[in-house]
């Protein structure tokens, strides 16, 4: 039987106090670390990954293109870009990859009972290829679907509960007008 793998636990500034199995630090509601990458397109979309099904938080909704735990002896930056290959199969070079700024989130999931509390960082790419062309990592989620920034901003109640719900509350709606910013900056 292997021993569960073990994520570093932080404290509030981001240094390394501990170590625990990432079903612990779910269960336990510990402070960890992640990365989040969006991609948008040069037509003005924020690509989203469907999850998983068995997603052991927030199953089957829609969430960042792409994200991660720190696992221990990584950094944001290498988790990102290791994150992005395996979640999409595209290799991303560091200069690709925009950042956009660390966050502090809390969110419980009602489904699964756990908590995610995560110092997070958060990265942007501009993606210029086909959505259909982006290669699921096997077995972790659904799709990718693209949303303008207009259908995002303007959504209706009914594509609420397509999301998780950090996704329509900040700081997630304000990186979202960082990467609008971005995007109109590059036209």
């Amino acid at each position: 039987m292997s021993a569960k793998p073990l994520l570093n636990t932080v404290d509030e500034d981001g240094n390394i106090i501990g170590e625990d199995t990432r079903e612990n630090i779910h269960k336990n509601g510990l402070l960890h670390r992640e990365v989040h990458v969006w991609f948008y397109t040069p037509q003005g979309e924020i690509i989203f990954q469907h999850r998983g099904k068995n997603a052991d938080t927030f199953p089957d909704l829609l969430d960042a293109t792409i994200g991660g735990h720190v696992e221990i002896g990584e950094d944001f930056e290498s988790t990102a870009l290791q994150e992005i290959r395996e979640e999409t199969g595209l290799e991303i070079t560091k200069n690709q990859l925009v950042f956009l700024r660390l966050v502090r989130d809390n969110n419980y999931d009602e489904v699964t009972k756990t908590t995610n509390n995560v110092l997070r960082t958060i990265y942007t790419v501009c993606f210029k290829g086909n959505i259909n062309d982006l290669q699921l990592e096997k077995g972790k989620g659904v799709g990718f679907e693209a949303w303008s920034f207009d259908k995002i901003f303007e959504i209706s109640q009914e594509n609420k509960s397509n999301f998780i719900p950090a996704i329509l509350k900040e700081p997630t709606t304000s990186i979202f007008k960082q990467i609008q910013t971005l995007y109109e900056q590059s036209r």
